[in-house]
């Protein structure tokens, strides 16, 4: 019962059990329904000479019933047992009548009333028996949710309906409160829609009320459903109250676990140990699809700041890689590879602290692009489509034709780059480039193309622009209204965190074994509820097959 769904599949379950003569034993000594109905027609049959009911319903044929029942059940539509009406039509009138309590849909819920909010309005007096409720009357919304059902147990004396409730008043000794799990069993399993009209909105007219097929046990055995349903019904009612409880909890210490490690502790040792705690209880922690989303976010935020794995004094600082990389981009521009870059203004202001051996740095700094083409034969066109942006990679990129071309298909681009979606930057489309494409690949204008000359790993790149602090960075810099998009002066100054390159490896590892642990996570959740729906699935169908043995 980990599943915030559970206990809901579980109620589900009870009620169709009971409508299909399965959580009770049946009794010998029970007189059939098939005597009750005699009764029911023979008081049916009296009203019907004096007019205050039409005739009969036809009987509920074999296709309509739509599983099977104990021998002392019966089919049975609900017209020939009951009576319903449809309430009263709101009263505009200033002068007429006078004010009463009235029902509106909003007060009925599935199996309860709630009347902490009843409204009055006027009525005749001609109306106010043909509209008053008695106790035992079912009451059942028209529209909205069509169907949804309580019993009228006189919670309050002289109270009325409106017209977007049916009031069901049964002939003869039918438990209401049986006929209503009925009913919400059927709408559960979507039977009852079949009886409803409407598309977008679902409506529920007298005519087709009346045909509604129910399987009615004997008396004594409706009387045990009831209480056995109800017993059932507080159980559920307890293992929600224990579970709500429970997920409280857990969500209060993964929320806490999360923030603390979002706020770093100035004590390097007690953070590590915070790190720790949460990493090794990641699964109890993480019970719900937001909560893995948070956990992701907070791993790259880990990542980027040098917390999420130890630094090694043996590693060659940061300093001496930029060295490197401005080396090889020299070596670029002279060969004719790369054009040569504008000098990048110095970082003023240091956006957080990072370990010693890290450095601030800018996006062009380590990285170039690989200037723009116009496509001459046939080639690999990467649109910002073409992003599985979960994934980090290129998925369904399209071959076109030169003259396919659009006007944006410009940038060249190679495999082990990153591409970075300009326009509307807040969608994460990023993505390294992972293969090698044939025909050769081009990109849309939309990206900016970020080569790290080896020396940048292609995959922290995306870590860095897929963290909350680049995603900070990039908003702050954004421009328009309906294609928000950050441009490629803006992008290529924003502050980098630079590690030595060994720890980018380790970091890349350890980001995406704990990523992997998420999709596992992710997937233990959906596989979690299908679990159960197969295990509630299997019960039911055994509970179905079996006989009850005394």
């Amino acid at each position: 019962m980990q599943s915030p769904a559970s206990v809901q599949r579980l109620r589900r379950f009870i009620l169709d059990l009971a409508v299909r003569g399965k959580l009770v034993p049946q009794d010998p000594n029970d007189e059939p329904a098939s005597e009750l109905l005699k009764r029911i027609a023979k008081k049916k049959k009296k009203d019907q000479k004096n007019g205050s009911i039409k005739s009969s319903l036809p009987p509920v044929s074999e296709k309509e019933q739509n599983f099977p029942i104990p021998k002392s059940w019966e089919w049975v539509r609900l017209g020939n047992v009951s009576t319903s009406l449809l309430g009263k039509t709101l009263n505009k009138a200033k002068n007429r009548g006078a004010y009463k309590p009235y029902l509106r849909s909003v007060n009925v819920y599935w199996l309860e009333l709630k009347l902490s909010d009843v409204k009055e309005m006027k009525f005749e007096e001609h109306e106010l028996e043909k509209y008053t409720l008695c106790k035992g009357d079912v009451l059942i919304c028209e529209g909205g949710e069509a169907g949804r059902a309580a019993v009228w147990n006189n919670e309050m004396e002289g109270i009325y309906y409106q017209n977007a409730l049916h009031r069901v008043r049964f002939y003869g000794k039918i438990d209401p409160n049986y006929f209503v799990f009925a009913l919400c069993s059927d709408f559960n399993n979507g039977r009852l829609a079949s009886y409803c009209t409407g598309v977008t909105i679902k409506h529920l007219t007298s005519k087709r009320l009346a045909k509604y097929c129910l399987p009615l046990p004997p008396l004594p055995e409706q009387r045990r459903l009831v209480a056995k349903v109800n017993e059932l019904m507080a159980l559920c009612d307890r293992l929600e109250a224990t579970q709500t409880e429970r997920e409280t909890r857990r969500t209060h210490l993964a929320t806490t676990s999360l923030t603390r490690l979002n706020t770093p502790d100035p004590d390097q040792a007690t953070f590590r140990e915070h790190v720790a705690f949460t990493l090794e209880n990641i699964a109890p922690l993480t019970t719900r699809p937001d909560q893995i989303k948070t956990l992701r976010q907070t791993i790259l935020n880990l990542a980027v700041r040098g917390k999420l794995v130890p630094q090694d004094p043996n590693d060659e600082p940061a300093s001496e890689l930029l060295k490197r990389i401005a080396k090889e981009k020299a070596r670029l521009v002279k060969v004719g590879a790369i054009k040569r870059q504008r000098r990048l203004p110095s970082i003023d202001k240091i956006p957080y602290s990072i370990p010693a051996s890290w450095c601030w740095t800018r996006i062009r700094e380590i990285t170039s692009d690989r200037g723009q083409c116009v496509p001459e034969a046939t080639f690999t066109y990467i649109d910002v489509t073409s992003i599985d942006k979960e994934k980090g990679k290129v998925a369904g990129p399209k071959v076109l034709q030169a003259n396919e071309a659009p006007s944006r298909a410009r940038k060249v681009v190679q495999k082990g780059d990153v591409i970075y979606s300009c326009v509307r930057p807040y969608l994460l489309n990023v993505a390294v480039v992972e293969d090698d494409f044939d025909p050769k690949p081009i990109t849309s204008t939309a990206f900016a193309i970020l080569n790290g000359h080896k020396l940048v790993l292609p995959r922290y790149l995306w870590i860095v622009l897929r963290s909350p602090f680049m995603v900070s960075c990039v908003e702050e810099n954004m421009r328009g209204q309906a294609y928000p998009a950050i441009n490629d002066t803006d992008f290529s100054i924003l502050p980098f965190p630079l590690p030595p390159l060994p720890e980018q490896r380790r970091i890349v590892a350890k980001v995406d074994e704990l990523m992997a642990l998420c999709d596992r996570l992710e997937a233990n959740l959906v596989s979690g509820d299908e679990g159960l729906e197969w295990l509630s699935g299997a019960l039911l169908h055994e509970a179905l097959d079996m006989q009850f043995h005394l």
